[in-house]
């Protein structure tokens, strides 16, 4: 939830604090997923800065797809 609402700072606390950036879940497969789909810029790019799998699949497809989605060309370019 934290991601596709782009909330950076609880994000950033959950990777001080462990958080597997990878975890499969939720409505739409992974954290990175969710950013790109609602156009969460800042989150997108702290979860790339720290790992994540950009090769990741979930509900809305790859990672490219899913900020295709959201209608983001900067993410787009970013990918």
């Amino acid at each position: 939830a934290a991601a596709s609402k782009g909330h950076t700072m609880t994000i950033q606390l959950l990777l001080e604090n462990g958080w597997d950036i990878n975890a499969q879940g939720g409505a739409y497969g992974s954290a990175l997923l969710a950013a790109l789909s609602k156009g969460s810029d800042a989150v997108a790019r702290l979860l790339l800065e720290n790992g994540a799998d950009i090769n990741a699949e979930g509900k809305n497809g790859s990672a490219l797809q899913a900020a295709s989605l959201g209608s983001n060309d900067a993410l787009v370019r970013l990918l």
